[in-house]
């Protein structure tokens, strides 16, 4: 018994060592896990950038400069631990309150940055577009300075008139992309949407090429936004150009008017000496006027050619007009629109 007596005692040290160890390693482990999963210090949404090339320690450190990760030395070594730290992708993140130290590592190797959106409006003008753009959240300004021939030349398409070159629709975007990225790739939608309209173009339509479609097609677009009657006011001007008739399109007369347009067109525009007075030129003006949507590239490509050669509004609420073929027509059309006109004035 007594031969026995220290190696009991040996053990004892040994089982309380042990379990002191292992007290210790619970306890590391406890805070372990507490340092990646309890929420990050955020009382509001916030935003942060992972750089290129940036490394999980230098992320961690940040993170902890904003009081928003109390561990980053954990944090750093479990992204090495874990295999991730070689798999993180640079961007724009967005921080939410609940949100974990292991929930955003995961989030920046998986690459979820912030995501933006740019709603281009069927009709705008490029300048509508670039007003658009320098005012847009998330969207990184680099073409401030730059001219137009410069943006173009810059987008692979040097020499060609911006105005109608980018296609309306709404566009995601991660937060950060520059302008000029935005509008390249707006850019290259309208060359391929353009490029599909005018291979299915109609037999009828007196248009030589894909750009003379795309200045009917921002005229179509100014002048209707009624899908059923975009092909006809296409028909109208396709049928005045196999005339001779000049286009007399007002929407041209505003554009050419340009930023001293104060949204009355009056007789005296009409006379105005520009190059998209069609009242006072013929053919087609030598740009377009806007940006034109799918609706309107389809119906310059396929007109409606029905042997009208006027259209004026209804005055009814849904947008409509009325179609002439012949000038009598078209005056007395004009004369019902005059006398809803003052009568709608008179009730009011």
């Amino acid at each position: 018994m007594g031969a026995r007596s220290p190696l009991r005692k040996i053990t004892a040290v040994v089982l309380i060592a042990l379990a002191a160890c292992a007290g210790l390693a619970w306890a590391a482990l406890a805070e372990f896990r507490q340092a990646l999963d309890a929420p990050l210090a955020l009382s509001a949404t916030e935003h942060f950038e992972v750089p290129a090339g940036a490394s999980a320690a230098s992320i961690g450190k940040q993170l902890a400069a904003r009081g928003w990760l109390k561990a980053p030395r954990i944090w750093t070594w479990y992204a090495r631990w874990s295999g991730k730290a070689d798999r993180l992708k640079a961007g724009f993140y967005e921080l939410t309150p609940g949100e974990t130290a292991r929930t955003l590592l995961d989030e920046i190797v998986a690459g979820r940055v912030m995501l933006e959106q740019v709603t281009i409006i069927e009709g705008w003008t490029y300048r509508d577009l670039r007003r658009l753009l320098r005012g847009q959240r998330g969207v990184r300004q680099t073409l401030e300075s730059q001219s137009d021939e410069a943006v173009m030349a810059a987008l692979g398409s040097p020499g060609v008139h911006p105005e109608g070159q980018f296609f309306p629709d709404t566009y995601r975007f991660a937060y950060g992309t520059s302008d000029l990225e935005v509008l390249r790739v707006a850019h290259e939608r309208m060359r391929t949407e353009l490029a599909q309209a005018w291979a299915q173009r109609s037999p009828v339509a007196k248009i030589a090429t894909p750009y003379e479609a795309l200045i009917l097609a921002s005229i179509v677009e100014k002048e209707s936004s009624r899908p059923d009657e975009r092909k006809k006011i296409a028909g109208v001007y396709v049928r005045r150009l196999q005339v001779g008739m000049r286009l007399q399109a007002d929407p041209t007369v505003i554009y050419g008017l340009g930023e001293s347009f104060d949204g009355d067109l009056r007789t005296r525009d009409m006379h105005a000496d520009t190059p998209y007075n069609t009242y006072a030129r013929g053919g087609l003006p030598p740009t377009p006027i806007a940006l034109p949507g799918r609706e309107a590239l389809v119906a310059a490509s396929q007109p409606e050619v029905t042997g009208a050669l006027f259209f004026v509004a209804t005055g009814r609420p849904d947008g409509s007009h009325y179609f002439s073929t012949t000038l009598a027509e078209h005056n007395a059309a004009v004369k019902r629109l005059e006398v809803q006109l003052r009568s709608r004035a008179g009730a009011k």
